[in-house]
């Protein structure tokens, strides 16, 4: 485990892909060129973070198609299909889950660990997030007729993973739950019947996901899907507060937030987080040709310490730079976004060391 310094700067998970990889993660199998290929890819957006500065890196999740149906590598019972609502690649569950061996998510850490100079970060989905994405109540009916079923059995597989992360020295493993932090949007809360139960069951899903795991910190990571700003779909509006009792249920070390964002910069809700968590504040803007000035990303942090310690905030994006496999991003804007960044961190260490 590689010790981080004050204020550490971090990422959260996609960057833009490459051509090149985007054709990669679309072949259905790959020769002995192919895999050189990804590799040599990966070593480059590892080495692009470190020239940035950051002090966590990742694998910009370029050996996934997308962040959410990597649950297909690790079970089966899935089916690629067309999404008719909007016409993009969709996973659903139309079987019941079986498990693939386990290694997908793990193969991914262990070439990163191998690569990387700096502490590393790993992400995985959250499974009330699989839910919400891949069950669909008429395609899924005969294998899982209620969605909680569905969301229940992603627990094993991922863990499976877990299992072969926890010794392998990964610094962070981080779980992907932008769902929940929807529950902050009153237009969301109303089309529940109970939306704090739905949280609370998002919450105990994590939870059973990380349970009984030692070595590893465990973040989550919580947006109102910053990384719709590439798409120029909704962003969802309120303040922390109507979750942080869920927040504060997490058992885990960790919460990378959004902060960019009217309402994610909420003081007041931060405050009333548990003090042990970490907080991972999201202090660079993901939206494109919004350039991002150091300066700027350090008055944001200091906002935050106000009311929050300075040893337990970390720097990074408010969400993903590359939401969905075949989003077209900018990369050297994203280099430029990240160097910011890490030029706020080193400013902030000089200041307050």
């Amino acid at each position: 485990m590689k010790k981080l310094p004050l204020f550490p700067a971090s990422i959260v998970g996609s960057i833009p892909r490459p051509l090149v990889v985007r054709e990669l993660i679309e072949k259905p199998q790959w020769d002995e060129t192919d895999a050189n290929t990804m590799d040599a890819a990966v070593r480059f957006v590892v080495a692009l973070q470190e020239r940035a500065g950051l002090d966590v890196v990742n694998d910009g999740e370029w050996r996934r198609r997308s962040y959410i149906g990597v649950i297909a590598e690790l079970a089966h019972g899935f089916t690629l299909e067309i999404n008719p609502a909007d016409g993009r690649p969709w996973t659903v569950v139309t079987e019941k889950l079986t498990p693939k061996p386990a290694g997908f998510i793990a193969a991914e850490a262990k070439f990163v660990k191998q690569v990387a100079r700096v502490a590393t970060k790993i992400t995985l989905p959250a499974p009330a997030l699989l839910g919400e994405r891949l069950w669909d109540k008429e395609r899924s009916k005969k294998a899982y007729p209620k969605r909680d079923d569905f969301v229940r059995d992603c627990v094993a597989p991922l863990r499976a993973e877990i299992a072969l992360l926890q010794d392998m020295g990964v610094e962070i493993v981080q779980i992907d739950d932008p769902h929940l932090c929807l529950f902050v949007d009153p237009d969301v809360r109303k089309k529940y019947d109970d939306p704090d139960r739905a949280a609370d069951f998002a919450v105990d899903m994590i939870n059973e996901t990380v349970k009984g795991f030692k070595g590893v910190k465990f973040a989550v990571h919580l947006c109102r899907r910053a990384g719709a700003r590439v798409r120029g779909e909704k962003h969802h509006a309120g303040t922390y507060g109507p979750i942080l009792k869920q927040l504060n249920n997490l058992k885990v070390q960790h919460l990378t937030m959004e902060f960019t964002a009217a309402g994610a910069d909420d003081l007041e809700s931060l405050g009333r987080l548990r003090e042990d968590f970490e907080l991972g504040l999201g202090v660079v803007d993901v939206t494109p040709g919004a350039p991002e000035a150091a300066a700027l990303i350090a008055s944001r942090v200091e906002r935050a310490l106000t009311r929050i310690d300075k040893k337990r905030i970390t720097l990074n994006p408010d969400c993903g730079f590359a939401p969905g496999s075949a989003a077209k991003v900018d990369t050297d804007e994203v280099y430029l976004k990240l160097k910011a960044e890490a030029e706020a961190a080193r400013m902030l260490r000089a200041k307050y060391a």
